[in-house]
């Protein structure tokens, strides 16, 4: 029957009708079982629902028929809904999977109902797994995805924290156990039927945890003594010796910029460099060495400046919300209503979610950007109340004080210059007092001073390149009418009183004449000057002119980007505009280098290049110098001349602008006094305005978006986090939405907070990872559904109520780690052990892993003895850097100078370009930045292998390092044994001094460094 015409089917569509009809076929066969010759066989091994069914029914049945769509009335994410079936029939019979429907669609008998209808068909392998597991039953079990009456926040992660008890351990393996850690192990391990393996030898030990904590290898000098002390506490003593060092902050702020995508350029395709993003670097390295309580630490990057304000020298904190990639083209450079520039802010916000929900909670909570997260339990709502939390975020320089009273001078000063842009009269009022009454009056007598010491120019002859008539007026000043060119250039010569004069001013007048009265011609009354050229002569009309150095100018009006300084830049691209301001005359002033001495027939000619285009000329000016240097300022419009008016001449609209300029000028000159604030690359809604990137103020609107798609917004987004941590609140209270701060103010609460099971357990898995190899859940930055359980549950969360009942002591935590017995194991292969468990997930030996870039780079100029160990301030760049075509540069790493000072820093200081980082570096699996890196790549390449003999900066190195043995005597004599000793802490056995030596005398004592720096020993830590 078809479906159009049966009455039947009322509503009822296509597909389904389809279905049934499928449904009732197979329901009416009899029987079925007649069909299991054609269908794969089951599973011949007992299948996991949480490893082999559920990863099948998520990528393939889900999108169908799961929580957000049910075709039929049918979903396979609920036991009860499975088997009873959607309205068209039953698909799952448990025990029988032979005639379960749902088995012979996705095995494609069905002809023209094979499932899935989209994608990838299932494998013999997979469609075997699902027999086998509705032979078996079809259980849901009760912690996954679709069980019968799961609790969908009933994961391990999200359960609360509670210490476990520690293993008990028997009397014969008691000796072993050195912290609660081991206990925890060797339970695991006698299990499995394993013994952990032996401790590693004392060079072995004190070289992996060199390198586990400072990222450096140790001396031979102290290997030696580390290996003879007889202390039975020396290793212990050694670990806190490390903790204590500088050089610990600088090795574990690289394992944090890794993991929050630091770099110091934006990416994508104008990947301009941020030249204030370092202290961020240097807030992170300060941090750990102070070993910072982590619920702090967190607080700090989040919402330093709304949680601890008077704290200013935390403002660097913030730069963790702007590490990450910033799309200039779409967030600066194109019109701020586009929809582009929409879309821009709802990335740029994604970027900053994901950044701070994947580090600090190891959550996926950017999956839920276009739909509910399809494995966890958090709803799209979550997602889009956290990115309101950041509706008032932008990446950019953010300007602050590190001494609390400059910021606030500062931050007064700043309030008062938002009244005199608003003319706010009644706050205005209300800064009189005598002492500002009596430095008005003397302002205003320096006004009448500064007047009376210019003496106006009379033009001898005037010039427009481009057909302009300018006109002399009586007041000396030059009217341009007539002909209005697009571009023009003016040329006054006049003569020179005698003297010796240090300056000369421009004022640029409005007239009715002009176009909104002026300054200048343009429609609107702007211009633009590109250029000021002056020259002199002092001989006369014929005598040759000579150019006159102005050392810098000054200006009573400086548009953003268009200030006064661009018309002596030497650039005719640039100028000085005055944008519309009606009626309103300015001034720039024009200070000499040295001043000109003047004679009896001195002229000097000016020549005003207006190169824009538009009209935007002069429309009338004035020309006039002075001798006093206490002039050279300029003063607002025609402030000076009102000054030197009676004040009973004055109109009461003078008067205002004479007590309004006086606010403004003292203002910028008590501006000015400050200090240079401080800068930095950070997450804020209070920026340095950069083209057409301008603060907004507030928190923008933040919409919940159907599909993730701009047009279809669905409901407001409130601030909030996510509602699957069940002893949280899910959105935050506020007092109010029209601040942007405390919103974050209460994220970084809710994440620190003891009682969020996330937080803690992500922090303590991390860290574990870094000293084991892999961490406790390989997959660290998630905790949800689709990463890895914990190998070791119980220890992790004993790691976690133990690190956050301790003070969220990082170095405490180090300390629990390192000195146990676990961490101590040597790396030795046991083959039966690794029979059991290949990837010693169980811990029955200790991990053995390549030395990174950084630790690759350092190690070399430690060795020879050119590590420079200081630490902080501006990142080096370590290449050659051009302007490019666009605003991205182009660097050349080969040309950098290998001597050079900057070459010899921690590499934790390079500065950091996302797109075109170094082929050295990159090499060696050092991340770029543009992707949040929980865990390097470790690879092992012949490429790595070519670079380690044949890259310049080791060859350069290798041959320091050759210089150092040969010029020390002490080592000379016994250069290879000195070359062991520095490179690898132990000296060669007596076949591998011969084998070298030999080779060192035909080839040179540096070519044997590169043999030894390409050694495994090396380059990996045992």
């Amino acid at each position: 029957m078809c479906p159009t015409h049966s009455p039947l089917l009322n509503g009822i569509s296509f597909v389904r009708w389809v279905l049934a009809t499928a449904f009732a076929c197979v329901s009416a066969y009899s029987p079925l079982t007649t069909f299991a010759a054609d269908l794969p066989e089951p599973a011949a091994v007992e299948v996991s629902f949480d490893s082999d069914v559920r990863p099948i029914l998520e990528r393939s049945c889900l999108s169908c028929h799961g929580a957000e769509k049910q075709r039929s009335g049918f979903r396979l994410d609920q036991r009860s809904s499975a088997l009873k079936g959607g309205e068209l029939g039953v698909a799952i019979v448990p025990g029988k999977s032979a005639e379960s429907p749902l088995i012979r669609m996705v095995a494609g008998l069905e002809s023209g109902l094979e499932m899935p209808p989209k994608g990838d068909p299932l494998t013999p392998e997979e469609i075997g797994k699902l027999r086998r597991w509705i032979d078996d039953g079809a259980h849901w079990p009760s912690d996954s995805t679709g069980g019968e009456e799961t609790d969908p926040t009933d994961w391990w992660s999200l359960k609360p924290l509670s210490l476990p008890a520690v293993p008990r351990v028997a009397d014969t393996q008691i000796d072993w156990v050195r912290t609660p850690v081991d206990a925890f192990v060797l339970s695991r391990l006698n299990e499995a039927g394993l013994k952990p393996s032996p401790e590693a030898d004392r060079r072995t030990l004190i070289r992996r945890v060199y390198f586990d904590l400072i990222g450096l290898p140790p001396t031979p000098e102290v290997v030696d003594e580390f290996v003879k002390d007889t202390d039975p506490l020396a290793y212990e003593h050694l670990v806190n010796r490390l903790l204590e060092s500088p050089q610990y902050g600088e090795r574990w702020a690289r394992h944090w910029l890794d993991l929050v995508h630091f770099a110091e350029s934006h990416g994508h395709d104008q990947d301009r460099p941020r030249e204030n993003a370092w202290p961020y670097r240097d807030y992170v390295i300060n941090a750990l060495n102070a070993d910072k309580p982590y619920a702090r630490f967190i607080e700090e990057q989040i919402a330093a400046d709304a949680l601890y304000p008077d704290q200013l020298e935390l403002t660097p904190a913030l730069g963790l919300l702007a590490g990450g990639p910033w799309d200039e083209s779409t967030l600066a450079s194109i019109r701020e209503d586009s929809i582009d520039r929409q879309i821009g802010r709802y990335i740029d916000r994604d970027d900053i979610v994901t950044t701070v929900m994947s580090t600090f909670t190891s959550s996926t909570t950017h999956c839920a950007r276009c739909h509910d997260h399809k494995f966890d339990p958090i709803p799209q709502a979550d997602y889009y109340a956290l990115q309101a939390v950041f509706a008032g975020v932008e990446k950019a320089d953010k300007l602050y004080d590190a001494d609390p009273t400059v910021q606030s001078r500062r931050q007064n000063l700043t309030l008062r210059e938002k009244s005199l842009a608003a003319r706010d009269k009644a706050h205005l009022a209300s800064l009189w007092t005598d002492e500002t009454r009596a430095a008005f009056i003397e302002w205003v007598e320096t006004l009448r001073a500064s007047e009376q010491a210019w003496t106006v120019l009379t033009p001898l002859e005037t010039r427009s390149a481009n057909g302009a008539t300018l006109e002399l007026k009586s007041d000396q000043s030059v009217l341009a009418t007539g002909e209005r060119p697009d571009t023009d250039v003016y040329t006054v010569t006049t003569m020179l009183p005698p003297g010796d004069w240090v300056a000369l001013r421009l004022e640029v007048l409005t007239d009715d004449s002009l176009p909104a009265k002026g300054p200048g011609r343009a429609d609107n009354g702007n211009l633009h000057l590109c250029e000021m050229h002056i020259e002199s002569s002092a001989g006369g009309t014929n005598a040759t002119f000579t150019p006159v150095t102005v050392e810098q100018a000054s200006a009573d009006f400086n548009q953003a980007d268009w200030g006064i300084v661009k018309a002596i830049d030497g650039d005719a691209a640039t100028a000085w505009g005055i944008h519309p301001e009606e009626g309103k005359p300015h001034i720039a002033i024009f200070e000499f280098k040295t001043p000109f001495t003047a004679g009896d027939e001195s002229l000097i000619r000016v020549t005003l290049d207006q190169l824009h285009g538009r009209k935007h000329t002069i429309g009338r000016f004035r020309l006039s110098v002075t001798q006093q240097a206490t002039a050279s300022r300029a003063v607002p419009g025609n402030m000076a001349r009102v000054a030197s008016k009676p004040a009973n001449d004055r109109t009461p609209a003078e008067v205002d602008d004479l007590e309004f300029h006086f606010w403004k000028d003292l203002t910028s000159r008590e501006l000015s006094a400050l200090p240079e604030p401080l800068r930095v690359y950070a997450g804020t809604c209070d920026f340095v305005a950069k083209d057409g990137h301008v603060p907004f103020g507030k928190p923008r609107e933040v919409k919940v978006l159907r599909r993730g798609e701009i047009t279809q917004p669905v409901a407001d987004a409130v601030p909030g986090a996510l509602s699957c941590v069940r002893d949280l609140p899910p959105r935050f209270s506020l007092d109010t939405l029209d601040q942007e701060a405390p919103r974050r103010a209460a994220l970084a609460k809710w994440i620190s907070d003891p009682k969020n099971p996330l937080t803690w357990r992500s922090i303590v898995n991390r860290v574990w990872m870094h000293h084991f190899g892999v961490g406790l859940v390989d997959t660290p930055s998630d905790f949800g559904r689709m990463g890895s359980l914990p190998s070791h549950p119980e220890l992790l969360d004993w790691l976690a109520v133990d690190f956050h009942d301790k003070g969220g002591s990082l170095k405490q935590l180090h300390r629990t780690l390192l000195l146990s017995s676990t961490y101590r194991q040597s790396t030795q292969h046991n083959p039966m052990a690794a029979a059991i468990d290949v990837g010693n997930r169980l811990l029955w030996r200790g991990h053995r892993h390549r030395l990174d870039a950084e630790m690759v780079k350092d190690s070399l100029l430690f060795i020879n003895g050119r590590l420079d160990p200081t630490m902080g301030g501006p990142s080096v760049k370590q290449f050659v850097m051009t302007p490019g075509i666009s605003v991205t540069p182009t660097l050349d790493y080969k040309s950098f100078n290998l001597d050079d000072p900057a070459n010899s820093r921690r590499s934790i200081y390079r500065f950091l370009f996302r797109t075109m980082p170094d082929p050295f570096m990159d090499t060696l699996d050092c991340p770029a930045g543009d992707q949040l890196v929980p865990v390097r790549s470790e690879s092992v390449t012949s490429l790595q292998a070519l670079a380690l003999l044949n890259n310049p900066f080791v060859i350069r190195q290798c041959e320091h390092l050759a210089t150092r043995i040969t010029s020390t005597p002490e080592l000379a004599t016994q250069s290879i044994n000195a070359l062991y000793h520095l490179a690898l802490q132990r000296l060669p056995s007596e076949d591998e001094r011969n084998k070298l030596a030999a080779y060192a005398a035909e080839h040179g004592l540096a070519n044997a460094c590169r043999l030894v720096i390409n050694s495994n020993e090396f380059l990996f830590v045992e």
